[in-house]
């Protein structure tokens, strides 16, 4: 049964109806980001045997190579929300013409994001002012997955276009297929030639011994494996949104206005948020290897707490999208109120998982007891925060699907930029990385709370 036919048709749905309809559309995002973070802490646990140095060497650009990958998501977002309205609002032509503009627009932009992470790669450890042993290592680790840009731009644009058609599980399901990818291709790229020992015999196992250069590597062919992938279903396969031979494209100077007016404001967003976290990593550097270390490895352990916030998240773009191209104003209230809910009382379950387990979650990536003890600290503080961050994430998710981008952006902002990083560079100057955490904690409270107030209005939604 498709539950979004009967938001697109215009019928009563009950209580009932809207949550197994949001469940519908989270579970499979919910599983796929799990399944996405167990994969990294794998990854980051290759990485973290290997020593402190090269484990820090990627937790120092991490920041930066987010900020390439959410900025390929912003222009995502300009076509995806259009193509959610379009499919919603039962006008599949224009949809999958957004859906052919809007590839080719993302490829030329990844391209020009490609070349910029190249000029910069061997500048950003140094802006960063990490210790000079480590330049080597997260430069080139920058580089190779700055080279990898545009089969994640592509990846990243055709899984959401499949998403907000309503296909959530084909794209959760290649998500997942990802994950274990690339933890195939690291463990022959990252470690040389070793013996593994199971079950009573000795195994030969062959290895590039790549080391930091064999994790980028194994990400970026990762990316470009299933890029493939997600291309063949949007294209050829949807239901929807397939390639029809008849159809010409057609640029129209309307859809790439409001894509860019959609877009701008997340792109303006996520710089602003990366460029925060970049900081926040400059504030941590100085206290040394130890807590470089111990924090890259908490932000990779505290992200399989808030994942499951974004895969409701992303249910709720595609639901919000399809309801308001339907023109139906108080079910998108509704809809917007039952999966921020949703996504606070899943976070809440697992903020006191991470509390609970802290120990055990950063003791699975390296054996340094210094590290262990000041993980688990700081993971400890994070964890009051997981509800008001849940209700930040799904609002956002809510707002973006209306295509309502600047206020939320104008939000994180100030969150970010006028109490996060004042309180940490002033708390971290007193507590070291145990400052810069509670700092973190008492941002994403305030975050969660001006979200919420935002979202109690009925002015994000629009009036056709």
């Amino acid at each position: 049964m498709d539950r979004l036919e009967l938001v697109r048709d215009g019928k009563a749905m009950s209580l009932k109806q809207m949550l197994l309809l949001i469940a519908q559309l989270s579970v499979p995002g919910i599983l796929a980001q799990i399944s996405v973070i167990a994969m990294e802490y794998i990854d980051a646990s290759m990485v973290g045997h290997l020593g402190s140095s090269e484990a820090a060497s990627i937790g120092l650009v991490a920041s930066s190579t987010w900020l390439l990958g959410c900025l390929t998501h912003a222009v995502s977002m300009g076509f995806t929300v259009q193509i959610a309205h379009a499919i919603g609002g039962k006008r599949e032509f224009q949809a999958r013409n957004l859906v052919k503009v809007g590839l080719l627009f993302g490829l030329c932009f990844s391209l020009l994001l490609a070349a910029f992470g190249v000029f910069m790669h061997n500048r950003i450890p140094v802006i960063l002012g990490a210790d000079s042993g480590i330049h080597h290592n997260a430069a080139l680790y920058f580089l190779i997955i700055s080279l990898g840009l545009p089969a994640m731009q592509l990846n990243g644009m055709a899984a959401g276009m499949l998403q907000c058609s309503g296909n959530m599980k084909l794209p959760s399901a290649l998500q997942v297929l990802s994950c274990f990818l690339n933890v195939a291709l690291n463990f022959f790229l990252i470690f040389g030639p070793h013996q593994v020992n199971a079950l009573g015999f000795t195994l030969q196992v062959p290895g590039a011994g790549l080391g930091v250069m064999g994790a980028a590597l194994g990400t970026v062919l990762t990316e470009f494996v299933i890029m493939l992938l997600m291309l063949y279903f949007l294209l050829l396969r949807s239901k929807s949104l397939h390639l029809r031979v008849r159809e010409k494209i057609c640029f129209s100077v309307r859809q790439i206005r409001e894509a860019f007016r959609i877009a701008w404001p997340v792109g303006l967003e996520q710089v602003v948020m990366c460029s925060a976290y970049v900081m926040f990593t400059a504030i941590v550097s100085p206290l040394g290897m130890v807590a470089l270390a111990a924090n890259s490895f908490a932000i990779t352990i505290e992200s399989l707490c808030y994942m499951p916030g974004y895969g409701i998240g992303s249910a709720a773009t595609t639901l919000i999208g399809q309801s308001i191209g339907a023109k139906r104003r108080d079910l998108t209230r509704k809809l917007a109120f039952l999966t921020t809910g949703l996504g606070m009382a899943v976070m809440t379950v697992t903020g006191v998982l991470m509390y609970s387990f802290a120990p055990e979650l950063i003791g699975f990536f390296t054996p340094d007891e210094e590290i262990r003890a000041l993980g688990t600290a700081i993971l400890r503080i994070e964890a009051f925060a997981e509800p008001f961050y849940a209700a930040s994430i799904v609002a956002t998710g809510v707002f973006r699907g209306a295509g309502r981008t600047l206020a939320p952006s104008l939000m994180n902002f100030v969150s970010m930029w006028a109490v996060r990083l004042p309180l940490a560079a002033f708390l971290t100057g007193i507590y070291g990385l145990r400052g810069a955490w509670m700092a973190m904690c008492v941002e994403l409270c305030f975050r969660g709370f001006i979200f919420v107030v935002r979202l109690s209005r009925r002015s994000w939604i629009p009036v056709h």
